[in-house]
Parts: C-alpha cells; sequence; structure tokens
C-alpha cells in the first residue's frame, strides 16, 4: 500500500512538510504496510482556516444539494467496498467479510440516511410569535478512534454536512487510511472546497490542537473516557460544544424465561464482535444462578464456533487485535481476572495455536467473577466475557447499573413487557431487547462516563445545530 504524503486541505492534497511519517502496521502480521503525515498545530491551523472560509457557503447551500452529495458519496464508497474493506482489514485487523458488510456497509447506510432524512427535516418551526431557526453550529472538529475508523468517521462528518457545518478531521494515526479513501470520494463527488479536511498526527498533537483551537465551534470525539476528558478540558477554555462518545462496559441480562440457547448464541456474538474491540460490546452476561452451570456448558460449546486466524482467511469470524498496546492490554486483563479469582471457561492468556505472529488473543470466557472486580467494572476491549449469576432481577439490574458507564446493554426474556420492563431499569443509553438490531436511524450514545450528546439520525443531526429564535 502506499504510503501517504499529504493532508487534504481546502479541496486540495497538501504535501507534508518533512517530518518522521507514522507508520501504519498490519496486526495480523506486525509489519508496517503504509505511512502517514504526523501532523502539527499549524497543520490544524490551515485546516481550520480553510473550514472557516467554506462554512458560510456551504451553510447557505440548498438543503437538497447537501442530500445529494451526500447521496453521491454513499454511491462512490459502496463501488469501492472491496478496496476500502481490504485497507480496513489490513489497518486493523477485522475479517474481510465483516469489513465488508459493516465496516463498509455501515457507512454507506449512514450517508444515504442523512440525504434521506434532509427531505424531510424542519429546519424551523413557528411557536406563538416567534420563528424558532435550527441553523449550523459551525466548524467542526472531528476526532475518531481505531475500531471503526470509517463509520465511526462517517457518523460524525454525515451528520455534520448534513447539518450545514464544516469539518477538520482527525482519525486515528492506528487506523488511518480508510479515511484518505473517504477524502478522495468527497473529491470525486464535488464536494466544496474547504468542507471536509483531513488532518492525521498523534493526539496530544494535532487532537489538541483541534480541541483547543478557537475558531473551532465543536468537537466531536469518540475514543477512550481518559481522552475524552481530556478533550472536555481543552474545550472548555473556549467554551465549545463537546460531544463525547466514550467507553463501555454493557451487561446482558438473561432472564429465567429466556431461550438459554438463543440468549448464549447471540450474547457470544455481541461481545466477540470486531474481536471485541466494540464499546458497545456486551462483555459482561448476568443468568439466573439456577442455570448458571447450563449457561457455562452452553457457552462452552457455542464459543468453538469463533476460529481466530488472519482477517483474509474465510473462515475467520475473530481476526487479531488493532495494535500492540492493545494485545498486551487485554492478556495483561485476563492474567489478572484469574489472579482476583475468576476461572477460565473458554480460552485464556496464551496465543492461539498456530498463530505465533501478529495480536491475536483467545476468545476468552470467564465465570467466578465478583461484581466489583476489575474485569468486572473495567473496559477491557478484546473478546473476553465475564458471566455473572445472579438470584433476583432487582439484583440483576443492580449489577447491570453498578459501572462508571452506561453505553449499551442487552436483555433476553421470553415475554418481550417482561423484557422492556427491565431495559427501562438500566442506565445505558441503548438496549436490544431479545436481539433487536442495529438501526442507523435511532439515537447512539451513553450516560455517564460512556459520554454525553448523540449520534446517528436525527438526534445526530441536532448535535450540530444551534437554536435560534427570533420574535415577530
Amino acid at each position: 500500500m502506499q504510503a501517504k504524503d499529504a493532508f487534504f486541505i481546502g479541496g486540495a492534497w497538501v504535501p507534508a512538510s518533512d517530518r518522521d511519517p507514522l507508520a501504519v502496521i498490519d496486526p495480523s502480521t506486525e509489519q508496517q504496510v503504509s505511512s502517514v503525515p504526523a501532523g502539527t498545530a499549524e497543520d490544524v491551523d490551515a485546516a481550520v482556516v480553510a473550514a472557516r472560509a467554506a462554512f458560510e457557503p456551504w451553510a447557505a447551500t440548498p438543503v437538497s444539494e447537501r442530500a445529494a452529495l451526500l447521496a453521491a458519496a454513499a454511491d462512490a464508497i459502496e463501488a469501492r467496498t472491496d478496496e476500502i474493506a481490504l485497507l480496513i482489514s489490513t489497518e486493523m485487523g477485522t475479517p474481510l467479510s465483516f469489513s465488508k458488510a459493516v465496516q463498509v456497509g455501515n457507512p454507506v447506510r449512514v450517508l444515504r440516511t442523512y440525504a434521506a432524512l434532509l427531505a424531510d427535516y424542519a429546519f424551523e418551526e413557528q411557536i406563538a410569535n416567534s420563528l424558532v431557526v435550527k441553523e449550523p453550529i459551525g466548524v467542526v472538529g472531528a476526532i475518531t478512534p481505531w475500531n471503526y475508523p470509517l463509520h465511526q468517521v462517517v457518523a460524525k462528518v454525515a451528520a455534520a454536512l448534513a447539518a450545514g457545518c464544516t469539518v477538520v478531521l482527525k482519525p486515528s494515526e492506528v487506523a488511518p487510511l480508510s479515511a484518505f479513501a473517504l477524502a478522495e470520494v468527497f473529491e470525486q463527488v464535488g464536494l466544496p472546497a474547504g468542507v471536509f479536511n483531513l488532518v492525521t498526527g498523534l493526539g496530544p498533537v494535532v487532537g489538541e490542537a483541534i480541541a483547543s483551537h478557537p475558531d473551532v465551534d465543536m468537537v466531536s470525539f469518540t475514543g477512550s473516557t481518559a481522552a475524552g476528558k481530556r478533550v472536555m478540558a481543552v474545550g472548555a477554555e473556549t467554551v465549545k460544544k463537546v460531544s463525547l462518545e466514550l467507553g463501555g462496559k454493557s451487561a446482558f441480562v438473561v432472564l429465567d424465561d429466556a431461550d438459554l440457547g438463543k440468549a448464549v448464541k447471540v450474547g457470544l456474538a455481541n461481545c466477540f464482535i470486531n474481536a471485541g474491540q466494540t464499546c458497545t460490546a456486551w462483555t459482561r452476561m448476568l443468568v439466573p444462578a439456577t442455570r448458571y452451570d447450563e449457561t457455562l456448558e452452553l457457552i462452552t460449546a457455542a464459543a468453538a464456533k469463533y476460529p481466530v486466524g488472519a482477517p483474509t482467511d474465510e473462515g475467520t469470524r475473530v481476526g487479531p487485535l488493532a495494535n500492540a498496546n492493545q494485545y498486551q492490554k487485554v492478556v495483561a486483563f485476563i492474567e489478572q481476572a484469574v489472579a482476583d479469582g475468576a476461572t477460565v471457561v473458554v480460552g485464556g492468556p496464551e496465543r492461539p495455536e498456530g498463530l505465533d505472529k501478529g495480536f491475536y488473543v483467545r476468545p476468552t470466557v470467564l465465570g467466578d467473577v465478583a461484581p466489583g472486580s476489575r474485569v468486572e467494572q473495567e473496559e477491557v476491549f478484546g473478546p473476553v466475557l465475564a458471566v455473572i449469576p445472579y438470584d433476583t432481577e432487582d439484583e440483576a439490574v443492580a449489577i447491570a447499573n453498578g459501572t462508571l458507564y452506561g453505553l449499551s446493554g442487552g436483555v433476553f426474556s421470553g415475554d418481550q413487557e417482561r423484557a422492556v420492563a427491565i431495559a427501562r431499569r438500566m442506565r445505558t443509553g441503548m438496549v436490544d431487547v431479545n436481539g433487536g438490531r442495529f438501526n442507523p436511524l435511532a439515537p447512539f450514545g451513553g450516560y455517564k462516563q460512556s459520554g454525553n450528546g448523540r449520534e446517528l439520525g436525527e438526534y445526530g443531526l441536532e448535535e450540530f445545530l444551534e437554536v435560534k429564535s427570533l420574535q415577530l
């Protein structure tokens, strides 16, 4: 893969100055496959200047034209599905089939939902003698993670552009290549110069410059809770709006009347998807104590259907973790959990058999996990599931709500109304009931230290709008 040596600023590819580039590593081989420029505060400033100059004309662009450009971008990405999916599988390790269906498929769907939403969205309304107008907030700084490198970018950028904002994007330096493909797509479909700008680099340099820039009106950040706190603190210096989508430690509550086999199948799939590198992953399975042993037997059988291997191998369901730091962190979590008294039901800290190179870990299920222990409280961000017994529904809800996070969760029951009643008691931004499917029009975001603000659909659009009232 060709090394990248330029930023996309003001509608042009601007050569990076002579600096040490950032290596892009294939996590399945631990070999460098590309590199991207290491940006500076000066590069961010140039991008913000371009975005500011483009803001007023873009905000004044008819909604129908903005929608048409988003739809064209969706078509252009879809036409390059195989190419972009391979980029993502190479830069962060997700299996190729998953990259095609989700890592590329979801961004296409999100772009199309915003193009369609604009056709009917009311940007103004009359309230008594006031005309209430919703206007784009301005220049948006978007800072995105490596686990869903194109989807997380598009979830922010599509909404911001639909609202009439301009964008300066810093993708994760771990998996930045698909962001360059998106810039190429916007250039191809004729997005006006300066509306979308791309600067790669390190968080403490480029991210800080975006969050602190006085001419950036809003920052939308997805990443760890620790980094989100830093973005919020830096953004507070200029009192800019900060929207955060952070970590999770989501609970999957299996009620005593559930189809246990189906619940285990759905729960494992949710935990192990993308090698567990999903902020919404259900990493705590809460099961009735009377069905605990049965659950572990079913999990042992079901987990055997998650072969670990190279992203390009057809049979692979779990690829490598995205980088060396994540690999070391996940292995350390498993080892600490065992030291704290947990038992390994499936997997463990050892490397998968036959995979001596690459950041591969065994999909792991832990039993005898105590509520309040580290592995039950903290986000692992790997394919590690803690199975926890409970005696009463109230206890299950208390355990589910007993962490600093509140991003996602699930409930399984033979009675839909009963499941919904438990879901309503969970202090979390999203709950899937009996395996409810992902909906790109529904709001995505969390409670507590999982962040603030929402992405996707109408709620995601409104994050990028200011509200003005005209008294007539």
